[in-house]
């Protein structure tokens, strides 16, 4: 897989918009559908790949047929990256992925509410909106490593992991300082 970064697009707001409404069809009413990942804050590089992140009381609340009906593949059985130094549980990072390639390309992933996992994905994504410098730093290294390592995703994040977790430790002082809550939906 080729990484490609892409400048900032006002356009994957829309994107998000567009797909929230075709999975808020297929999901349980309790489902809080947030955009995440870098596509999420303004002004930052990214993947041209809408990250959307759907909280469930469960993950076993959502359908698989009706994903896959509503054109959402499901990827392998995965676990979010866990920081450094910390040592979570297992049920803190599980989620369920699922992909969309047309007519928007989509990651789909889908966290329990409570989770480290949940939390950890927005609030990254609000620190990175209220922080444009430290945004446009990581913008930079990511850029840097799509360069280094087009075609090495492992490569690529066996370095930007351990980055996000400095800009993590950041963002839980800016939380506590703050009083950041989780917020209800985008």
């Amino acid at each position: 897989m080729q990484i490609e970064i892409q400048p900032f697009n006002p356009v994957w707001l829309n994107q998000f918009i567009e797909i929230k409404r075709s999975l808020e069809m297929y999901l349980p009413e309790s489902a809080i559908i947030h955009h995440v990942g870098s596509t999420a804050v303004p002004g930052l590089v990214a993947k041209d790949i809408i990250d959307i992140q759907i909280t469930l009381q469960s993950l076993d609340d959502i359908c698989e047929e009706t994903m896959t009906s509503a054109g959402f593949l499901r990827g392998k059985p995965v676990w979010d990256y866990s920081p450094s130094g910390m040592r979570l549980p297992p049920e803190e990072l599980a989620k369920r992925f699922y992909r969309q390639k047309t007519p928007i390309a989509a990651n789909i992933h889908v966290r329990e509410v409570g989770r480290f996992n949940q939390r950890y994905a927005l609030l990254c994504r609000d620190y990175l909106r209220t922080h444009a410098k430290v945004a446009a730093a990581y913008g930079k290294i990511k850029l840097e490593l799509a360069k280094r390592f087009p075609d090495d995703v492992d490569a690529y994040h066996d370095i930007k992991d351990p980055v996000f977790d400095l800009i993590m430790a950041g963002a839980e002082i800016w939380a506590s300082t703050t009083k950041w809550r989780i917020p209800s939906g985008d």
